[in-house]
Order: C-alpha cells, then structure tokens, then sequence
C-alpha cells in the first residue's frame, strides 16, 4: 500500500476543484469587469430590444 487512503484523495480533490473553479470565477469576473469591454458587453445587451431581423 501507499499510505494514500481514500479520504486523503478525497480531501485533496476537494481542495483542488475548489481552487481550480475559485481562480477561474476570478478569471471571469476580472474579463467582465474590464473597462475595455463596456461598449461590447453593452452592445450585446441591447441586442435583443433591436428591430432589425437577420436573414
């Protein structure tokens, strides 16, 4: 045996996804809240409310 026993697995998988989904939420907040994006990001929410139909 390894000495690894399946709650140390279980436990590191743990910590891991939760670092792993924690810095990609920081990396989608950090793109959304970029000033370089406000005229996009406002583009497309007024997409919607135009009355022009794509063909």
């Amino acid at each position: 045996m390894s000495g690894l026993s399946y709650e140390a697995v279980a436990r590191f998988a743990q910590q891991a996804g939760l670092i792993y989904f924690g810095v990609i939420f920081l990396i989608g907040v950090a793109y959304a809240l970029r000033p370089s994006k406000k005229a996009e990001f406002q583009h497309a929410a007024r997409m919607p409310l135009e009355d022009e139909e794509l063909v």
